[in-house]
């Protein structure tokens, strides 16, 4: 008896996720997930045309994670909108740091140049509660401007963080400060 197509599709997927947490972006062949999910090595262009569409099948899902994480994280929403961007913040810098190959996967530009990959719809909502926050944060400023450059803050410290040289270069033993000073410049000291 085959495998539903929705269920291979999703097969898939898990197994590509499970890889690239394992063993990173490099690890990511459409041969090496289709010998982990028992199929031929023909199987995944059945459902996945280009091994690009697979990958972003797999990023989208670290963006449904780190979405997910995020939104329960801030809970409510009761707590200042610079305290909910301190949470999203370490959220991120946790996940980040946590999933290595998956953020690496997720902001490759390759994935995000098309939207005919469907990975914007992933990764838009994360960015658009951080504009939001950020807007209530600085009503003086441009949103959009002040999260992206906030957000390439973040990215930065993860991958410095991951490779060592923040904690050569600043003496940190955490990455709690350098998100405190982050957000300090780009939201304005805490009164």
């Amino acid at each position: 008896m085959s495998e539903s197509n929705t269920g291979l599709r999703s097969r898939l997927v898990d197994v590509g996720v499970e890889l690239v947490t394992a063993e990173g972006v490099q690890a990511l062949s459409l041969r090496e997930i289709a010998r982990r999910a028992g199929v031929s090595h023909g199987a995944p262009r059945r459902h996945f045309p280009t091994h690009l569409e697979l990958l972003s099948a797999i990023a989208r899902r670290g963006f449904e994670e780190l979405a997910g994480k995020g939104v329960a994280a801030i809970g409510d929403g009761t707590a200042s909108p610079r305290e909910q961007i301190a949470t999203l913040g370490r959220v991120y810098l946790d996940f980040a740091l946590t999933n290595r190959g998956m953020h690496e996967l997720m902001f490759r530009h390759d994935l995000l140049e098309s939207n005919e990959l469907g990975l914007r719809g992933a990764s838009l909502p994360v960015f658009s509660l951080l504009v939001d926050l950020v807007g209530r944060a600085r009503p003086d400023a441009d949103a959009r401007l002040v999260a992206g450059a906030l957000l390439a803050n973040l990215y930065g410290i993860a991958q410095l963080w991951t490779w060592g040289s923040l904690q050569l270069t600043t003496g940190a033993d955490a990455f709690a400060p350098l998100l405190h000073t982050a957000l300090d410049a780009h939201l304005g000291s805490e009164g």
